[in-house]
């Protein structure tokens, strides 16, 4: 059987691309976007070509960066552009294949292993696929070509910008495995740490690394890393837009590890908000709640409860979740990722029924429900940015308070 041939597209520097193509004045001056920049420790969210060669970086504050680059041009975010954009690149990406799996707002993996034919060989339709992004959107795509998931993003990220990698079985070992093994998915800077302490230090070394070693160190995970690193990886690309949904995720991972439950209570309201607001969207209510919580060496646990009566109101989504949360994890233990999932979805007229039985509850489950809904109107006018919560805007877990462009 002949190998897949799997793209890994990644649009650089995406909130500052975006920006630029938005206001060209950004063009040929050092530029970064930035969030709360009337904070001395508000962060550089993204920056341009010219503000990385002055060195700024990603994650670094507004204050260290200016004074790296007192040039520096600062452009505040504008999300709902940033969303407008993903969705004409995947646009673009859906025209070569129906296999396209967002991985995240500016990443996407593609399996054109079916388009052959038509579009021509893996690096062809990279190719064309970079060209177009540049040529119709405005912005680059550095595109990695491979057999699995993993090494095509390694490719993406191995040269940028706007350029095309082939990682094949042929030359993997040579331009793979002298990688530092940071550099592997899903590899955080705690596994990063970890490894090194072991003597591993490459991508490489961790492929030649005992497996079972691995496993005892780092459970699961270790042999997921193992897998990875040794060009291993078979997971398909999954489009799941014409799936019927049994269930409504929404995870994040966090800027830095979480510690304490007032700030996991925080991440949890974020997420659980969403999933109310996609729930009613789509006319229904989930009867299962279920939490997925991953510490900084990628072990994770999930849980879940079944909440009568069924329900789309995020704050009680939100509610089941931080009991699970309160229930089964230590609160000095750190968090890197939550996902919150809706389950044992229902039509809201099915599940009405339901909710005769708790009268008591009713007006305020009532009222919750008309302010969450308002609430919905206004992010569809103005964005999703229009309303956001206090405990949001003031915390520094990497959910950032955006100030949006009005629509017309």
């Amino acid at each position: 059987m002949s190998d897949r041939v799997i793209l890994h597209c990644d649009c650089n520097s995406f909130f500052a691309s975006v920006e630029t193509a938005i206001n060209p004045a950004y063009r040929g001056v050092p530029m970064a976007v930035c969030g709360s920049v009337e904070d001395r420790h508000g962060i550089v969210l993204a920056k341009n070509e010219l503000a990385r060669a002055a060195g700024v970086k990603t994650a670094e504050t507004v204050y260290s960066a200016r004074r790296k680059c007192p040039s520096l041009v600062i452009a505040e975010p504008h999300y709902d552009e940033y969303a407008r954009y993903s969705r004409l690149v995947n646009d673009i990406y859906y025209e070569y294949t129906d296999l396209v799996e967002p991985f995240g707002i500016d990443e996407s993996w593609l399996d054109v292993t079916a388009s052959g034919r038509v579009f021509g060989t893996g690096p062809e339709i990279a190719d064309k696929i970079r060209e177009r992004v540049k040529r119709e959107i405005g912005i680059t795509v550095s595109v990695g070509v491979s057999f699995n998931k993993v090494f095509a993003k390694l490719g993406s990220d191995y040269k940028k910008p706007d350029a095309v990698t082939v990682i094949s079985r042929e030359n993997f070992r040579d331009i793979v495995f002298p990688l530092p093994v940071g550099d592997l998915l899903f590899v955080g800077r705690k596994t990063e740490d970890a490894l090194m302490r072991m003597g591993i230090r490459t991508i490489g070394a961790l492929a030649e690394a005992d497996a079972s070693f691995l496993v005892r160190k780092f459970g699961k995970a270790g042999e997921m890393l193992h897998r990875y690193a040794a060009g291993l990886d078979d997971a398909p690309v999954e489009d799941k837009r014409h799936e019927d949904a049994k269930s409504v995720s929404n995870g994040f991972t966090f800027r830095h590890d979480l510690v304490g439950r007032e700030e996991c209570r925080v991440g949890i309201d974020f997420l659980s908000e969403e999933i109310g607001r996609r729930l009613r969207r789509s006319g229904q209510r989930c009867a299962t709640v279920a939490i997925t919580i991953k510490d900084e060496y990628l072990v994770s646990i999930q849980r879940q409860m079944h909440i009568d009566p069924p329900t789309d109101i995020g704050r009680e989504i939100a509610d089941a979740a931080y009991k699970l949360f309160c229930r089964e994890w230590s609160e000095h233990r750190p968090v890197r990722m939550l996902t919150v999932s809706a389950t044992s979805l229902m039509r809201a007229e099915a599940a009405a029924s339901q909710i005769s039985m708790f009268e008591d509850n009713s007006a305020k489950r009532e009222k919750s429900l008309t302010v969450e809904k308002t609430v919905d109107k206004i992010r569809e006018r103005y964005g999703n940015g229009s309303i956001v919560s206090g405990a949001v805007m003031d915390s520094d877990i990497g959910i950032f308070a955006p100030k949006t462009r009005e629509k017309n």
